[in-house]
């Protein structure tokens, strides 16, 4: 359970889009003798995926293995289902296999591996068989999607601080229910996509590889995989880690009054760090929570206009709402990168209430065009498979669709009294009381303990989505857990490049060795501000410093910090002009038409990124108070400089 109103922050690295629809489902029978016996022993793995019908993943070095399980494994009737799974064979001497869960539900695994892997220590690829994997319905295991039904879900109106409120998001939970089965195409898989089931995928799979014990790493969602699959198959895992960790034993309710109180926490601890650097107090002139409860306040009373500008260069009036903020705030929330561009929004409101900033911050959170406004498809997540899952896994109430709704409201009255900031997070399952085939049952499964499996259990103070208390309460029950704490840290710490966490969870698979029982390591809450570019290019005191803060902005546009690599993106320049991102042979290329970040410092020119030197050069003609021809570079040691003529005289600066 993790996803809030916001699509994916996962970067998706080498995408090959997945087609939606139904995953599909056979009737052919699975083989009575055991499965194992398939594979030959004493074949490498790399031998046994071609054994098993391996092909390169698309865009990947991992290679694909697609396998028949039953459609329900609690009471097989012969029809199946297909799910695929990618392995990285290790690179040295084999120590065993280390599978890796996901976030979401609904995030495709198979598009996050040689991100994730890159991320690793050499020791661990090179030690163990990577595997990934697209969970039954989502991406190659049957491309299940209503991004369409999620787009209007999310952009709807969440205040169910009044009656009129209640009904209206009453009624967006059952349109969205209904029309995302539809987009979808009601599929007969439909009632079997829950954790339960797809645990058993991995224990095929395990089988079919002949593997007798492996490591298991799950991330958010991937933590009640992961979790569960140790319930049900204690004997097979050598190791265990929980990071991000969902408390099982919380019903949904229970955990979405928790989840709610974590978001406050975390916007808090948010604007408590930008008060406490002085560059963003500098930019935003006044306490920053207080600018935030001002923004709200005003919004609660009534949406505000802003003025968008579009690629052509034209500006479009748009209205910006309560719950656009909301949605803006928590899907930022996830890591101290976006914090940090969540402040400069903040800030832009603040210094001349323009909400440009913020409605970037928001479209990025849904997925959508900002120049049309329609959903984006991203193959990498799934609200279809979120939903499916998680009306699967947790039972909200009995009666009717409608009386459950009820009772889900009722429950809501004391959070949105009682939750200052985002009491519209607990209502993220409502759409559970209208999904079809959805659990009635509230009780929840026995506390993890784990006996016999060392179990690290990893999380961040200021994690938003999993809340810290709750990874505290599982570390607490395990036999033999171990405790590893990020002080402010990102949604899912693992990863992320903190040495202090990243060598614990290395040193422990690599080389077994458990850290102490708890461990706390040093974080920020938010990375250090960035200030923003001036109105006015009469601020800049040399074209050196004009085009350093037009790189940052570049840098910081939430279309480009989170940038796929690979779907060209075109971005109306806040006063005026265009720019242009696309893949090149070397990195990236950018162009720009009369582009400007800085009122009267318009840019008009090409730029490249080159991966392999970690240099980006642009070279442009500018105008507006001054007229030049500039080349602009940044090195990989973050030296810069800029050559050329500016205003009739020669430039030639660095710094």
């Amino acid at each position: 359970m993790q996803k809030i109103m916001a699509a994916s922050i996962l970067l998706a690295l080498g995408l090959q889009a997945c087609v939606p629809g139904s995953v599909p489902v056979t009737a052919l029978p699975l083989p009575t003798d055991s499965i194992a016996m398939i594979v030959t022993e004493g074949l490498n793995t790399a031998s046994r995926l071609e054994q098993l019908g391996g092909e390169p993943c698309p865009g990947s070095d991992f290679t694909c293995v697609t396998i028949e399980v039953p459609l329900d494994h609690v009471h097989p009737d012969g029809r199946t289902l297909k799910v695929t799974f990618g392995v990285l064979p290790a690179a040295g001497e084999r120590k065993g296999m280390f599978v890796i869960a996901t976030g979401g539900p609904g995030t495709s695994g198979l598009l996050s591996a040689d991100a994730y892997t890159a991320a690793f220590d050499p020791s661990i690829p090179g030690q163990f068989d990577i595997v990934f994997f697209d969970q039954r319905g989502m991406g190659l295991s049957g491309g299940l999607q209503c991004a369409d039904a999620a787009a209007v879900f999310y952009r709807a109106d969440w205040d169910a601080s009044t009656s009129a409120g209640e009904t209206v998001l009453t009624q967006t939970a059952k349109t969205f229910a209904e029309d995302c089965v539809k987009e979808m195409g009601t599929p007969e898989s439909l009632p079997y996509l829950g954790t339960d089931q797809a645990i058993e995928d991995l224990e095929t799979f395990r089988e079919l590889l002949g593997v007798d014990t492996f490591w298991l790493y799950g991330e958010s969602y991937g933590t009640q995989y992961a979790q569960a699959y140790a319930a049900a198959h204690p004997e097979r895992l050598a190791g265990l880690l929980l990071d991000g960790a969902v408390d099982l034993t919380l019903s949904g309710i229970d955990f979405y009054v928790t989840q709610a109180q974590a978001f406050n926490d975390s916007l808090v601890m948010t604007l408590a760090a930008c008060n406490a650097d002085a560059l963003c107090a500098s930019d935003m002139n006044a306490d920053a929570l207080t600018v935030y409860d001002s923004l709200a306040a005003r919004l609660k009373e009534s949406p505000l206009p802003f003025h968008f500008p579009l690629p052509s260069g034209a500006k479009e009036t748009r209205w910006f709402t309560f719950s656009d903020l909301e949605t803006s705030a928590s899907s930022s929330m996830y890591s101290e990168g976006t914090r940090m561009i969540f402040l400069r929004a903040l800030a832009s409101y603040a210094r001349n209430e323009d909400l440009v900033s913020m409605a970037r911050v928001y479209y990025h959170a849904l997925a959508l065009d900002p120049e049309t406004l329609e959903a984006i498809p991203d193959p990498s997540y799934s609200d279809a498979i979120y939903y499916a899952v998680e009306c699967q896994d947790y039972g909200y109430f009995s009666g009717s669709p409608e009386e459950r709704a009820e009772e889900y409201l009722r429950a809501g009255d004391a959070i949105d009294s009682s939750v200052p900031r985002f009491s519209s997070i607990f209502y993220g399952d409502l759409p559970c009381a209208f999904w079809p085939n959805a659990a009635t049952r509230n009780e929840r499964p026995a506390p993890l303990t784990a006996s016999g499996i060392p179990t690290i259990v990893l999380n961040g103070t200021a994690d938003p989505a999993t809340p810290y208390a709750g990874a505290r309460a599982v570390f607490s029950r395990l036999e033999d857990g171990y405790f590893v704490t990020e002080t402010g840290g990102p949604h899912v710490i693992f990863g992320w490049g903190n040495a202090c966490v990243d060598d614990l969870v290395t040193d422990f698979l690599a080389a077994g060795r458990t850290p102490a029982r708890e461990v706390n390591c040093d974080g920020v809450v938010a990375n250090d501000f960035v200030l923003l570019a001036p109105l006015s290019a009469t601020d800049f005191e040399s074209p050196l410093e004009a085009l350093a803060s037009a790189d940052d902005e570049i840098y910081y546009l939430p279309e480009y910090f989170s940038w796929d690599y690979e779907s060209p993106i075109h971005i109306g320049c806040p006063f005026g002009g265009m720019l242009s991102v696309e893949a090149a042979d070397q990195g990236e290329k950018f162009t720009l038409e009369s582009c400007a970040f800085s009122d009267g410092f318009a840019m008009t020119g090409q730029g490249i990124y080159n991966y392999d030197e970690g240099v980006f050069v642009l070279k442009v003609l500018v105008s507006g108070i001054a007229d030049g021809m500039l080349t602009y570079t940044r090195d990989a040691d973050y030296q810069l400089s800029v050559t050329g003529t500016y205003d009739g005289a020669e430039v030639n600066l660095s710094e």
